[in-house]
């Protein structure tokens, strides 16, 4: 190509106004990106959290939208003295300088108590072992109840009055009583004659030429035989 006719197409209005075009379009597309950016970063805005515990639910949405947040429970708990429903906690904490569109996490009081699982351990372990397991996972105990049986053998465990077993669901809030064995045995359930295939009403019995008297007692021993010569 001659050095004239490189300068004359370098001189060519097309060629500068193609130029211009483009400084026009880049121009343009950075001035947008950022003006984007900041919109969707929300650049400038920032918003005071608002503190929402002790509030309802459905009132602490509303104050938290209206400031352009958006709300997510994330968790339940459970304070028997607050209404179901409130708010016991929030993320990020009251007073927090954030920007607008940021996501609010609350934590809600639940309706009900919330329950946990009963062990095995009636008839399977000991009173002091009961105790220990039962405190440990969060039970409430009251004062132990003390049945005929084997001393300190958990027979039975009563929440709220009610007998309960093994796998059941039960309140936090309910008190459980073990029913724990004294050491004695039930006097209807003890049998001291195993030699007698019937019973006697008082009568004579005679042996080998000797006539024995038995007077009926209610626990016969050996003792309670009189021989008469």
């Amino acid at each position: 190509m001659e050095t004239s006719e490189f300068i004359r197409k370098l001189t060519s209005k097309y060629l500068w106004l193609n130029l211009f075009a483009m400084g026009v379009v880049i121009t343009l597309l950075v001035l947008g990106t950022g003006i984007a950016m900041d919109i969707y970063t929300h650049h400038g805005e920032t918003i005071t959290v608002p503190d929402v515990r002790k509030h309802s639910y459905e009132a602490s949405v509303k104050v938290l939208e209206d400031l352009g947040m958006d709300v997510v429970i994330n968790d339940t708990g459970y304070v028997k003295s607050l209404a179901p429903g409130v708010i016991l906690d929030q993320l990020p904490a009251p007073g927090t300088i954030v920007k607008g569109g940021r996501t609010i996490f609350l934590t809600v009081n639940a309706v009900n108590s919330p329950t946990l699982v009963l062990p095995d351990i009636i008839d399977n372990c000991s009173l002091r072992e009961a105790m220990a397991r039962l405190s440990a996972i969060g039970f409430k105990l009251g004062k132990t109840k003390y049945v005929y049986g084997e001393k300190d053998w958990v027979y039975g465990i009563l929440a709220n009055g009610k007998s309960v077993s093994a796998g059941d669901r039960i309140s936090i809030e309910s008190t459980l009583v073990i029913q724990a064995g004294n050491g004695q045995r039930n006097a209807a359930d003890s049998v001291y004659m195993t030699d007698m295939p019937y019973e006697y009403g008082e009568e004579d019995i005679t042996t080998d030429g000797e006539e024995l008297q038995f007077e009926e007692v209610q626990a016969g021993s050996a003792d309670d035989f009189e021989v008469i010569e």
